[in-house]
């Protein structure tokens, strides 16, 4: 599976309520055209549906699905699609609209969507895993398509997943038409039109704008120490790639608990103890601390790799670092952002920080509509080069305006799409 899961939804504002917060801070400090801002802060579809599914065991369970298609003036709608018991649609939504944005930030020619099942993927055979997500896919019907919204893995989906739902997409079409339309979906298994590169994409996104944080500050990676939220993929792919730079990993929570080493954890070590064991606890060769122990734990950075509204009013008065790095969407709510500003925290934003994966996605989309190829020295080349522009374009706006950096990548985002309904208009 692909990310983490948590067994626990706290009751607190929507991640979408955070959103339109973080919109409306960005397009008052830019000025945002005000009949622009209104189209923007709608969603353009949302689409829900309730589907059966027969399970091993004979029984039939009903399933809700959701697909939310946030803008498109950019080019197809794009975005995950994740299983989790806590899917909801406002989550849908807010998640939905920070793909808007992020593709903005990357200028790359995709709007913003996604989608999810709601259920716990955990209680379920590979044989059902499988039913559920062709039987979703049918129900959405021509809501996805190539040229129209492609979705990837996300939270508790993989590349398995993406090839069923391609299958199942080809599987409707005429027969001619099966093999120009395999990239209906990103993030696939290699052999069936998968990119290299993209199942590390958004940790490698994570690790190359630490590094260039690292390089405008003076510090050295080697030797730093860091601390970890999630150890799925994006987590996980951070880690290891952060080992070869000499950084140490020292603590890490996910969905089973939390573990300690001050001397160190090794990430391929741990990654290898869950893929096994589907979790971290259990891992000998750190020590379990509590939830409270792994937030106050002292390091240089902090890589939040797992879901949404985690450093809060409350959680952000335990951290004790020098940086965020957002791997994860929206891990940050608006009171834990202004505390994070208020004790001198940087923190690079999730729509900067986390884009390495919808890069890499828009490789393989090309790739496959051009019968191409690409090696992984060229995938990793393309990636380095549009990431570290999309930063050194929030740092320059946040200087310009004397900003945060996450209000400065909204900017960024916005100026392009108001600059494109400026210059295209709205029919009639």
């Amino acid at each position: 599976m692909v990310e983490e899961r948590n067994d626990s939804k706290k009751a607190q504002r929507s991640i979408y309520e955070n959103v339109k917060m973080q919109f409306s801070k960005a397009a008052d400090i830019m000025g945002l055209d005000l009949n622009i801002c209104k189209i923007l802060a709608c969603t353009d579809n949302e689409i829900q549906v309730h589907f059966p599914v027969k399970m091993d065991d004979g029984r039939i369970e009903m399933f809700c699905g959701y697909r939310v298609q946030h803008n498109n003036v950019l080019g197809p709608y794009k975005g995950g699609l994740r299983y989790h018991p806590d899917v909801d649609i406002d989550d849908v939504r807010a998640l939905a609209t920070w793909m808007t944005w992020k593709c903005s930030l990357a200028n790359i020619p995709f709007g913003g969507a996604k989608g999810g099942i709601k259920l716990d993927p955990f209680r379920y055979s590979l044989t059902e895993l499988e039913h559920i997500t062709r039987r979703f896919t049918f129900a959405l019907g021509m809501n996805i398509g190539p040229e129209y919204d492609i979705p990837a893995p996300d939270v508790n989906t993989n590349p398995q997943i993406m090839a069923w739902i391609m299958d199942t997409y080809l599987s409707t079409m005429p027969a001619d038409e099966r093999n120009r339309n395999i990239h209906v979906v990103t993030g696939k298994p290699i052999a069936s039109g998968g990119s290299l590169g993209r199942d590390k994409a958004t940790g490698q996104g994570v690790v190359l704008t630490i590094q260039e944080w690292a390089k405008d500050h003076d510090f050295e990676l080697k030797g730093a120490t860091y601390t970890m939220q999630g150890f799925g993929n994006v987590g996980s792919w951070a880690g290891r790639l952060l080992k070869p730079l000499g950084s140490t990993l020292i603590a890490v929570e996910d969905h089973t608990g939390a573990i300690y080493n001050k001397e160190g954890i090794d990430p391929d070590e741990l990654t290898a103890y869950v893929q096994e064991h589907g979790g971290i606890l259990g891992y000998s060769k750190a020590e379990v601390i509590d939830h409270e122990g792994f937030w106050r734990t002292k390091a240089d950075i902090f890589i939040p790799a797992a879901l949404e509204n985690q450093i809060t009013a409350e959680t952000a008065h335990w951290l004790d670092v020098k940086m965020v790095a957002e791997g994860a969407n929206g891990p940050t709510d608006p009171e834990g952002d202004e505390i994070l500003q208020s004790k001198g925290i940087f923190v690079i934003p999730d729509i900067l920080c986390n884009s390495g994966g919808v890069i890499v996605s828009y490789f393989e989309w090309l790739q496959n509509k051009r019968s191409e190829f690409w090696d992984l020295e060229e995938v990793d080349g393309k990636l380095h080069k549009i990431i570290i522009k999309a930063y050194r374009k929030v740092q320059g706006t946040a200087l310009e305006l004397n900003t945060d950096w996450r209000t400065a990548a909204y900017v960024v985002a916005l100026r392009r799409l108001e600059r494109v309904y400026q210059e295209r208009g709205i029919f009639p």
